[in-house]
């Protein structure tokens, strides 16, 4: 029996409703205290344009989250350099900022100059709320190393943590992805024992997992949940290489849009760059109208 067609005149509805919450995922801003990144990338000037792009954009985040590689030595004059480029830009977004270490990090000075509290070299984890949701960030850095572990403590906290779900949910956040690595110099940074991870959360309420550290966008599944890999802000890397090489270029930097709804979550690339319009450019106005006139009431959660 054929399937009827929708009348052309019918009102159309969304198939879902608007996300609950939209995040901002950053990572690997390798700030330096001062000059350029290797000797050739302006990181800074990079991130700027790319907070200037949002903020011309009119997206009200629920909060804005940091995969770790903050700095890229650890030097505190870096660390508020970072603060001082942020802290202004969520202000104006009534966000908050949540911060995380990665394998280039300090974490004394990372907690001095970025979370205000006294020094220390304890691994820095915690939970967050954002109304129903949770966030969860894990330290996976390992000092004086590139790879990755989370010690028994830290899994231990992790586990008793999960064992009380959250309303809508938790996220989970580090900065090591707990994902095969496919460039094949990339297994030294790896995270290592990724199998106790994958004990604690299989079957919570984990709905997704950040993280960067890789400098290029990328997803996959991990104890059957959905994996989410921001790019870098500062610099990237060359996929298109020879086989088995490895290269990063100073282009395609961007970050991650993160919608939250109650039934999934879907996470979005966007990239920093200026290329000409293709077709038609539709104004915010212009498409809520075109909305109004089909039929179709509410608005995606970008703004």
């Amino acid at each position: 029996m054929p399937t009827p067609s929708r009348r052309e005149d019918a009102p159309l509805s969304r198939e879902h409703p608007p996300a609950d919450h939209l995040l901002l995922h950053f990572s690997d801003t390798h700030f330096v205290a001062d000059g350029l990144l290797y000797g050739g990338v302006d990181g800074r000037e990079r991130f700027g344009r790319l907070l200037a792009e949002i903020g011309r954009s009119g997206v009200r985040p629920d909060a804005l989250i940091f995969t770790g590689d903050l700095t890229d030595t650890g030097d505190p004059r870096a660390y508020e350099a970072l603060r001082e480029a942020v802290e202004p830009f969520a202000e104006r977004l009534d966000a908050p900022v949540i911060w995380l270490m990665g394998n280039h990090d300090q974490r004394s000075a990372l907690r001095t100059a970025l979370l205000g509290e006294p020094a220390g070299d304890t691994p820095l984890y915690r939970s967050y709320r954002l109304g129903g949701l949770r966030v969860i960030t894990l330290d996976s850095s390992v000092p004086g190393r590139h790879h990755g572990e989370l010690d028994d403590a830290q899994l231990t906290w992790l586990e008793a943590e999960l064992a009380r779900p959250a309303p809508e949910g938790s996220i989970l956040a580090l900065h090591h992805p707990p994902i095969p690595m496919v460039q094949d110099l990339a297994v030294l940074t790896e995270l290592r024992r990724q199998d106790r991870l994958a004990e604690v959360v299989a079957g919570r309420d984990v709905r997704l997992i950040l993280a960067g550290h890789v400098h290029f966008p990328s997803s996959s599944l991990f104890a059957g949940i959905p994996v989410s890999v921001a790019s870098s802000t500062c610099y990237t890397q060359d996929l298109n290489v020879p086989v088995g090489g490895i290269r990063g270029m100073d282009g395609a930097q961007g970050f991650n849009l993160v919608h939250v709804y109650p039934h999934t979550v879907v996470t979005s690339v966007a990239t920093l760059a200026s290329f000409g319009t293709v077709g038609e450019y539709v104004a915010p106005e212009e498409a809520r109208r075109r909305l109004r006139a089909a039929g179709v009431g509410g608005t995606v959660r970008n703004r």
